[in-house]
Formats: structure tokens, sequence, C-alpha cells
């Protein structure tokens, strides 16, 4: 458990601090002044002073920030200041700490191909994997599987106490399985478990029973380090649009459908997360930090205020309307903005906790 804590604090640390580093090298870039970087948040432990810029070492370890000159109010008219800058020049600077957990996340992905990360297989590639399992990627809603309580990610280690290397061996056992049930020891999170579900017939091939599985072969599958920069990029791409396309479902799910989704999670679903990721082991910890390094970017750059993105907005208005806008007013959108995220956040983690705090109780009392 403490394990557990340190690391989700010091993925949370990491992501955080590379985001922070992105606005302080884009603003040292470009001569914009920066009044502290601190590591953590205060109460202050330490500092001291480098090239014009405080770094602090803070009490709390949960990130850090960027204090750049005149982004508050004080000193905006000096050369150096941010709020002097030309429009392009913050921009800059706002979607570097973006960048940055995007660079991030690649460099993650990119060690983590070449140390060897668990990869969707083809046939091709079984020969030269390590750890080959059969892992279960999909259950068929009231199927067999569904009803037996197979669940995704689960991987099955034996029908009948036999062991079987491919998915079309798997498919045709079941498949003639017709009138009797199948005894499946499957590995869910390192625990070993013992399932009995019965097949059932499909109406249009009625000779063949399923169980209601979508299966896929994994393996953990190292490169040679120009191979996994490709991987790492391409791995980058893929999970960005995917978790667009899952921003793009929640919003829906919000706005229009007016339903919270399920899986929707906060600091404390994370941190349950990263303990079942530990469990998996150190390729899949930095699975699990680039996604959510991703997503920590995405959220920052969307059109909200006292986000990145938010920010942004407020720089492209300036320029399409040829016309800073009130910096106070400004400051005021801002601080709602923060103050809603911060409601939204307390929520969220109220639902982890009762969510997780039911679960446990259930597991005690049996209700």
């Amino acid at each position: 458990m403490i394990t557990t804590i340190l690391i989700f604090f010091a993925i949370l640390l990491v992501l955080v601090l590379a985001h922070e580093w992105g606005h302080f090298f884009a603003a040292r870039r470009l001569k914009i002044g920066v009044e502290e970087f601190g590591f953590g948040f205060p109460p202050r432990l330490a500092s001291v002073m480098h090239q014009g810029t405080k770094f602090s070492f803070n009490w709390l370890p949960l990130g850090g920030f960027v204090k750049l000159k005149g982004e508050s109010g004080d000193n905006r008219i000096e050369p150096d200041s941010f709020a002097v800058q030309k429009p392009w020049r913050r921009a800059v600077v706002l979607v570097a700490g973006v960048g940055m957990n995007l660079v991030l996340a690649f460099v993650l992905l990119s060690t983590g191909f070449m140390i060897g990360v668990p990869v969707a297989l083809d046939e091709s590639e079984i020969a030269k994997a390590q750890d080959v399992k059969i892992v279960v990627e999909m259950v068929a809603v009231n199927s067999p599987a569904a009803q037996a309580g197979i669940k995704i990610g689960d991987a099955i280690i034996s029908l009948d106490n036999q062991e079987l290397a491919t998915i079309s061996e798997v498919q045709n056992y079941i498949a003639g399985h017709t009138d009797s049930p199948i005894e499946l020891k499957l590995d869910r999170l390192g625990e070993s478990i013992n399932i009995q579900a019965q097949p059932t017939l499909l109406p249009e091939v009625p000779d063949r029973a399923v169980l209601g599985v979508s299966l896929l072969q994994t393996g953990v599958i190292s490169y040679p380090w120009y191979q996994a920069i490709w991987h790492g990029a391409r791995a980058t791409v893929i999970l960005t649009k995917e978790i667009v396309l899952a921003f793009g479902s929640l919003f829906r799910g919000l706005f229009i459908e007016r339903q919270v989704p399920a899986d929707l999670a906060g600091p404390v679903g994370i941190a349950v997360l990263t303990g079942q990721v530990v469990d998996l082991g150190f390729a899949y910890v930095l699975q699990f930090a680039s996604l959510l390094s991703i997503n920590l970017a995405l959220i920052n750059i969307l059109p909200f205020p006292a986000l990145d993105g938010g920010r942004l907005l407020f720089v492209i208005i300036e320029k399409i309307r040829r016309k800073a806008t009130d910096a106070k007013t400004e400051a005021i959108v801002h601080n709602i903005g923060f103050a809603f995220l911060m409601i939204l956040v307390v929520l969220i983690t109220y639902r982890d906790v009762m969510r997780l705090s039911s679960g446990f109780f259930q597991n005690i009392f049996g209700a």
C-alpha cells in the first residue's frame, strides 16, 4: 500500500514537473522572465536563486509550478514581462507544457519498447516474444462468459487443465463443447482463479459453440533503439487519438445524455489503478505513466478558464480583436474556472471514495 502511494506521487510529480518545465524552458528561450520554479507546493522548505529565477523546494510533493514575470499583475510593463510579449510568443509558452507532456509520453513509450513491453501479437511474432498470453479483449453482454464472471483482461492459462498455445486452438476447443461446461483457469492481475462456463451454440452455426469473448494474443517484445523510437512515436499518436475520442464520448455523455460515465476516475481512482498496474510490472508502469501524461496534455489544452487552453483562448481573442483583454477581467474568469475545477475534482474524488468504500464494506459484510 505504501509502495503504491509513493509510486503514484512519484508519477504525478514527474508528469507535472515535466509540464511546468516546458513552460519554463520556452520562457527562458524567449527571454521572458521567470520569477520562480517551484518543486511541489508551499509551504516552502528551501529556495535558491539562479540566473534570476528562484528555485523553491516545497513541502507538498504534488507537482510544481512556474511563476512568470508579469503574469499575476506585477511588473507587467517591463520588457521581459510575459504580459507585454507578442501573442505568438505567449502562445508558445502556453503550449510548451502540453508539448513537453507529449514528449515525455514518447520517451516513456520508447523506453518501454527498448526494455520490452506487452503488445498484441500476430502469428509471425509469437516465436520471438516472451510471456505470451491469450487475453480476453471483449466480453459480450449476457453471454456465457459474462454470466460466468469472465472479465476483460483475464489471461487464459488452461481449459479443462489443457494448456493451449494459440487463439485458434482455444476457439476450436470451445467450439467442440456443445453440451458440456468448460473449466477455465485464468490469470487475473496476477491471481489465479478457476471459472466454469457453459458454451452456447451460435444460431447461424448450429454445430459450433462459443463463450462470447473476443481474444487477443499478447507477449513482451523488446526492440533495438532505432525501432523503439519509431514504435514509441506511433504509440504516442495512437494513444493521443484514442484519448481524444474518449474525451468526445465523455463530453457527449455529460452534456447531451446528462450521464456521468461509470469509469470516470479522479485522483483516488487513479491511485487505485496505479496499485493494479504496479502489480503487473515495470513495463506496465511506463505505459500507464505515458497514458497519464497524454491525458494531462489534452486536459490542459482544453479551452477552459484556468487551463493553458483557456489562457491560449484569451491570446487568440486578443489577436483577433487587436486589443488586449482587461487584466482584471481575465483574472476573474480564470479564478472562477479554477474554483469550478476544484469543485469538480472534489466531487469526482468523493465519488471514487464512495465507490471504493462500498466495495470494501461488501467484502467485509457480504452486503
